[in-house]
């Protein structure tokens, strides 16, 4: 078999929770080698981060830390301490990238500046990920998922109302600013090794979330550049219906925004009476007496489960989109087709099934050799095998707070 796409690859993952491991994850499941930097005895804070094995927690059960940390190589080192940074500056000299989500204070009170990192190893590429960045007035703050999901304006477009009074701003489940930010760091990484490798110099990668979420708020930005207009709060209701109907087992979506649309799911009902009413006529009648239409349109939904509304309106070439729940991505016949969810044991966790890819490559296949590592696992591979330490030093680290 062909290697991976990115055997050969050193990294290091100096990072926590969501957007610094998941990016290290992006590459580790590529065949680049991982070697993730945990803080002694705490390791990183996902470990502690439900959802847990059996709902039993521990350093070893969470689903978040197994699933965001596959294929990895996990060792437990301070660079805070004058030994500790030491060996970080070791394992940089190695290494092709760095990827880290520190606060840019705490990479500088640690010594671990880009500047410092580049004399030990002048093809290093430094990847950054950050809620503000690293310049600017609030290169400093801390911040969560909250902070940058409304601080792209993401909140404000997310929600839409057809009249007064405009409601609050809204924060979508999960940690998707994270997430999409690993995601644009890796990109950017891999194209800094393109660069690197035709010009024989590293670079330092500095990535804002803040940036990430403005750029993918849809068309936010634009409404209000070309036309001082905010996408989100009250909008004309020209496009109806637009809507949620529920059906006997959950929900559907019904995006109906042309007359043709409309009408071919009207003759999807069976053309009902009901709808040669001059309320709903056409799209502007629509929108004014949408509270009227709603419950007509959902008397029949009603009638059906949410797969045989989409499967009907699928043929009727009407825009509809069943809401399917965890349950039922998990029991996709076509993801299970796509083999895309992959089962993996885990000592503490057990045989559970975690995301695959959402690409194929057909040569250097995606593929999950190693479970999420257990605390400081590979200590002894990385600081004994290849750093040239002994058993004893070990111990000696161990006692002094080191590793």
């Amino acid at each position: 078999m062909a290697d991976q796409a990115l055997s050969g690859l050193k990294v290091l993952e100096f990072a926590n929770l969501v957007s610094g491991p998941y990016c290290g994850k992006l590459f580790a499941d590529l065949g680049a080698e991982v070697i993730k930097i945990e803080e002694p005895f705490r390791g990183d804070e996902s470990r502690r981060r439900e959802p847990f094995a059996q709902d039993i927690p521990g350093a070893e059960r969470s689903g978040l830390f197994a699933y965001l940390n596959t294929n990895k190589l996990s060792i437990t080192l301070n660079p805070k301490t004058t030994k500790g940074n030491s060996i970080f500056m070791e394992l940089v000299k190695g290494a092709d990238i760095l990827i880290e989500n520190y606060p840019p204070r705490e990479m500088e009170k640690f010594g671990l500046t880009y500047e410092n990192l580049e004399k030990v190893n002048p093809l290093i590429i430094m990847t950054s990920i950050t809620p503000f960045g690293q310049t600017g007035p609030h290169r400093n703050y801390t911040a969560h998922e909250l902070n940058t999901y409304q601080g792209s304006g993401y909140g404000i477009i997310s929600t839409v109302t057809y009249e007064e009074p405009v409601p609050p701003p809204v924060k979508g489940g999960g940690r998707q600013s994270e997430f999409g930010a690993a995601q644009a760091a890796a990109v950017a990484a891999m194209c800094a090794v393109h660069v690197r490798d035709s010009i024989g110099a590293g670079q330092h990668i500095d990535i804002s979330i803040q940036e990430l979420m403005s750029g993918q708020n849809e068309s936010g930005i634009q409404h209000w550049v070309f036309a001082e207009n905010e996408m989100g709060g009250v909008t004309h209701p020209v496009l109806q219906p637009i809507l949620p109907l529920p059906c006997k087992d959950g929900w559907v979506f019904l995006m109906c925004v042309e007359d043709h649309q409309y009408d071919k799911f009207i003759e999807l009902m069976g053309n009902p009476d009901w709808n040669e009413s001059e309320l709903f006529e056409n799209r502007f009648t629509r929108a004014d007496y949408i509270d009227a239409l709603a419950p007509l349109l959902s008397e029949w939904t009603m009638q059906y489960t949410k797969e045989e509304v989409f499967e009907m309106s699928q043929a009727a070439h009407v825009p509809v989109a069943p809401a399917y729940n965890s349950e039922e991505v998990v029991n996709s016949p076509h993801l299970a087709a796509r083999e895309y969810f992959v089962e993996i044991d885990h000592p503490e966790i057990g045989r559970a099934a975690y995301p695959g890819a959402p690409y194929r490559l057909s040569l250097t296949p995606w593929k999950i050799e190693h479970r999420a590592p257990l605390l400081g696992e590979h200590n002894k591979e990385i600081f004994c095998n290849r750093l040239g330490y002994t058993r004893q030093d070990m111990v000696k680290l161990n006692q002094s707070g080191v590793i």
